[in-house]
């Protein structure tokens, strides 16, 4: 049996007939029989340990003469903690990707534009749509870019954005889109089940028809759209658009947004390899299901291609489309883009190809088994989800009256959760964001709960 603390132990066999052996012990037959030692050790945890568990191990071992280790942070809101594997940094940093600019002289930087063309097929394959160009900036401006170029496509000029799409984005929506004329309006929630009302949301479609209506999901408050396809229904119905924000690290277990109906797909790459650096920088993901090709031309940014030499005898990267003001198209240009989110976009490749479809749906489902875990145990001590009917996925909505005050005290026992919504959404100003990722374990999350029932202790007395 292979060896967990063995590397390529799994070959021994292969390696012991390759050398003439039959056992191990062959190799050492010029140490005397009485000191060899001829069983396992009982070493380590029995097990092998995850990247990750191990970097706890340390750390607990490293601190443990100086303070008792603090769980992960809770803390969500949209850029939430997940583990960035040790071979992401190390291949993003090597001299031929590290940088954040395109390769503008492609015959000189063949690498970095084959890394970009595998993260756009990469992407395109999760989001089940036709193509994805090289990134933009963020999340955010990628939803800003999807509204502008639904607006030139259908020469409408207004868009319909749910009101449980994370606040910050629709304000960065609101920036680009009001100095060129595109007026914003947005459709509420339902408050029993968190997710876009669907009644209003036909209502305004109808009334208005919009060049665009967007959505996310999850969404802010962690609930899971579960009405794409009536959406879908409803803005194709009035000739408009359907933008679907998700983000990547979902697309293993939920439905790939593109087979939903969505013709234009944004996200962030910050849950794929950037990790959290203060809140960026990370990648923004656009990408288009374009079968007529009506969007294509319009799309911000760029897109790296692959071809062949006349003769057929050499293959390479190249970009196929650089919408940029300084280029062929300027004042119509579709995008102001000078340096991109390049390396980012690298960081997201590798960690896509790491994890691979298996490993990224076994991670999907990791979240979505610790989010119920955590509903339930917050709902032991007295938290209950503001949103009774809503299906959570990584981050949950909780209601309690001194909310605020919850959120002093775990922090002074070193359990951070978080932010309160209610500079966002007045009528919940007794609600707060609690997020639970991959790095939670199932101690970490009893170790919330045990806080807060301490909590209801010490206001109770």
């Amino acid at each position: 049996m292979p060896h967990p603390w063995i590397p390529n132990s799994y070959i021994k066999n292969e390696l012991m007939k390759e050398v003439g052996i039959s056992s191990i012990l062959e190799l050492f037959n010029d140490v005397p029989r009485e000191l060899l030692l001829v069983k396992n050790l009982n070493i380590g945890f029995g097990r092998p340990l995850t990247e990750y568990q191990l970097v706890r191990v340390f750390d607990n071992l490293m601190k443990k003469n100086a303070y008792s280790y603090k769980v992960p942070p809770f803390l969500g809101g949209g850029v939430c903690f997940h583990y960035v594997p040790a071979v992401v940094k190390h291949v993003a940093s090597r001299s031929e990707f590290y940088t954040a600019y395109t390769p503008y002289q492609p015959e000189i930087t063949q690498g970095i534009t084959r890394a970009l063309f595998e993260y756009q097929s990469l992407m395109a394959d999760l989001y089940a749509v036709d193509v994805v160009n090289a990134s933009v900036y963020n999340g955010s401006t990628a939803m800003a870019e999807a509204v502008r170029l639904t607006v030139r496509v259908t020469g409408r000029k207004s868009a319909v954005i749910s009101r449980s799409t994370h606040p910050e984005v629709i304000e960065v929506v609101r920036t680009w889109s009001e100095p060129v004329g595109i007026s914003v309006s947005t459709v509420d929630y339902d408050r029993d089940t968190g997710r876009v009302d669907l009644s209003e949301l036909e209502d305004q479609v109808r009334k208005l028809k919009p060049a665009a209506v967007a959505i996310q999901t999850p969404n802010f408050f962690g609930i899971i759209e579960q009405d794409l396809k009536e959406v879908s229904q409803v803005v194709h119905e009035n000739g408009s658009l359907l933008i679907v924000y998700e983000d990547p690290i979902f697309t293993g277990i939920l439905e790939a947004p593109g087979k939903l109906g969505a013709d234009i797909v944004v996200g962030d790459t910050s849950s794929i390899g950037s990790g959290l650096n203060f809140g960026g920088p990370s990648a923004g993901i656009l990408g288009i299901r374009d079968p007529e090709e009506k969007l294509l031309r319009q799309l911000p940014g760029r897109l790296i291609g692959y071809t062949k030499t006349v003769d057929g005898e050499d293959s390479g990267y190249i970009m196929v489309l650089q919408t940029r003001e300084q280029h062929i198209r300027r004042e119509r240009a579709t995008s102001n883009i000078t340096t991109n989110s390049t390396l980012e976009a690298i960081k997201a490749a590798v960690y896509l190809t790491l994890l691979g479809s298996t490993g990224l749906k076994k991670l999907g489902e990791s979240i979505a088994g610790r989010t119920a875990f955590l509903v339930e145990r917050l709902k032991s001590v007295g938290l209950e989800p503001a949103f009774k009917e809503g299906v959570y996925l990584r981050e949950v909505l909780f209601r309690h009256p001194n909310v605020s005050d919850l959120r002093n005290f775990l922090k002074r026992h070193g359990v951070y959760i978080g932010p309160l919504v209610d500079r966002f959404y007045p009528e919940l100003s007794n609600c707060g964001l609690v997020c639970v990722t991959e790095v939670h374990s199932k101690e970490d999350i009893e170790t919330l709960a045990e806080l807060v029932r301490k909590f209801s202790e010490v206001m109770a007395s």
